[in-house]
């Protein structure tokens, strides 16, 4: 699950405990596993225009594991169970208090699972970061490896990229409709979990004087760190 902590120092630390989040049209988002979950880093506004602190998250709903899925090849894709999700919680309130920022109302899907690679599951990745394009957030698609005779089903976790609108967070202004990392490397193909890169991590490289490139950290197999580099382009490609 996901809970919050806040810090003024980053050595002492209040939790807040678990995130809450309200219902929206029938959806029940409590009780349900949620892990893939990053914070904006700055207030943002949220669809009615008011600053809220927002959050990506992807919940993981009974049914729609990939294992799961990987047993329906001809499905349909639920659009509210298989999604990633932004969430906000204002903090608009003049008393608004730290425990306040754990509940979070307004949903909007971002995105559901389209591209083959990422057919079977998508979910959160880095934490959203500033760019010249808007809030860039690298996530994460699973999708299945072709059968081989006599090996059982394996599973392939790829990542893409989501570019959000600065003003509007919930607004999708690029999608990259293939992945942007593979397991290629036999680090990534080989380990605890085999044919795995996860991002986690993203660090825009200004101390170098390039504000367009990105080192993204991400899991190799889970069982190494990895760093790729991402150069931001002029113009966005078309999604």
């Amino acid at each position: 699950r996901i809970a919050l902590a806040i810090s003024e120092d980053l050595f002492r630390w209040q939790r807040l405990g678990l995130a809450t989040f309200r219902p929206y049209e029938g959806i029940e988002f409590e009780g349900v596993d949620n892990k893939d979950a990053s914070v904006f880093p700055v207030a943002i506004p949220d669809p009615s225009g008011q600053p809220s602190m927002a959050i990506i998250q992807r919940p993981l709903f009974p049914g729609t594991r990939p294992e799961e899925e990987a047993r329906h090849p001809a499905r349909l894709v639920d659009l509210d169970h298989e999604s990633i999700w932004i969430s906000y919680c204002s903090t608009a309130m003049a008393d608004c208090e730290p425990s306040h920022l754990r509940h979070f109302g307004s949903h909007h899907r971002l995105a559901t699972p389209v591209a083959p690679w990422e057919r079977l599951k998508i979910g959160g990745g880095t934490p959203p970061i500033l760019t010249r394009h808007g809030w860039l957030t690298v996530y994460h698609g699973v999708s299945e490896l072709p059968a081989i005779a006599g090996s059982k089903r394996q599973l392939r976790y790829s990542a893409g990229v989501l570019v959000l609108s600065e003003e509007r967070p919930h607004v999708v202004r690029y999608r990259s409709q293939e992945p942007v990392l593979t397991p290629e490397l036999p680090q990534e193909r080989l380990g605890i979990v085999a044919n795995v890169v996860f991002p986690t991590a993203i660090d825009r490289r200004d101390d170098l004087g390039s504000p367009d490139r990105f080192d993204v950290y991400y899991g190799m197999a889970d069982n190494r760190i990895g760093v790729a580099r991402l150069d931001a382009p002029e113009r966005l490609p078309p999604g």
